[in-house]
């Protein structure tokens, strides 16, 4: 079994190491030949270890003492062009699609604000792309958007304060505007705690490979998911 190792962006040096065979063949199982050739030119035959920038530059743990861990906004442009700057392969990043079915980048499930006084969440996936934008900084000067909040583990909501702060975005503005040396790897986000019917997994999907298929630039494209939607994503790139 393969091992894997975390570790900060910041921190990784230029790897020329062997990667095991299997990891250019399971490319191939996915992607049709041009595009597994095109993979296995760029990383080098696969003669070299791919390093992953997770959520860009790394994840924000807001509690954590560590401060690097709120340094720069995760899941943004910013974070990927960030990560951009060191020895890093792909970035890894989470998409859902919101109700009027545009793919965004978002790795929780809910987005939590504070209104009134009073926190409010909403699930992302229930809210309309123009809505979904309203939290956090906004891409318009003068413009103030909705305060952004986090819940941690243990039940506590934090504000979501960052040292680089940076605006929500959509699947397609990281298409046009990250760094297009950097691989993707696009995780597709799905709540354990719902059950999704085909049709509704087939729309998800398809809205998430038109985006990729249309807007894509980035040489090198991975696309993760979880064992609830695996068959019916093999089935649509198959069409």
């Amino acid at each position: 079994m393969a091992l894997l190792k975390a570790a900060r962006v910041a921190d990784v040096p230029t790897l020329d190491v062997v990667v095991p065979d299997h990891l250019a063949a399971a490319a191939a199982r996915v992607l049709d030949a041009e595009a597994a050739s095109m993979v296995k030119k760029q990383r080098g035959a696969g003669r070299r270890f791919a390093v992953i920038g997770h959520r860009g530059k790394g994840m924000n743990a807001l509690a954590s003492p560590d401060r690097r861990m709120q340094e720069v906004k995760e899941n943004s442009v910013r974070s990927f062009n960030e990560a951009a700057r060191f020895a890093v392969d792909y970035v890894e990043f989470d998409v859902q699609v919101t109700k009027d079915v545009c793919p965004v980048i978002f790795h929780d499930n809910f987005i939590i604000t504070e209104e009134h006084g009073k926190i409010s969440e909403k699930r992302v996936t229930d809210l309309q792309l123009e809505d979904f934008l309203q939290y956090g900084p906004q891409n318009r000067q003068g413009k103030n958007g909705k305060p952004l909040l986090r819940k941690m583990k243990d039940g506590r909501v934090l504000n979501w304060n960052v040292q680089s702060d940076d605006p929500l975005c959509t699947l397609q503005e990281a298409f046009e505007k990250v760094n297009p040396r950097l691989g993707f790897n696009v995780e597709l986000k799905f709540d354990d705690n719902l059950v999704y019917q085909d049709e509704e997994l087939t729309h998800i999907l398809q809205a998430i490979l038109k985006a990729c298929t249309i807007t894509a630039v980035h040489e090198s494209l991975l696309v993760g998911y979880s064992l609830i939607p695996v068959v019916l994503t093999h089935q649509i790139f198959n069409l």
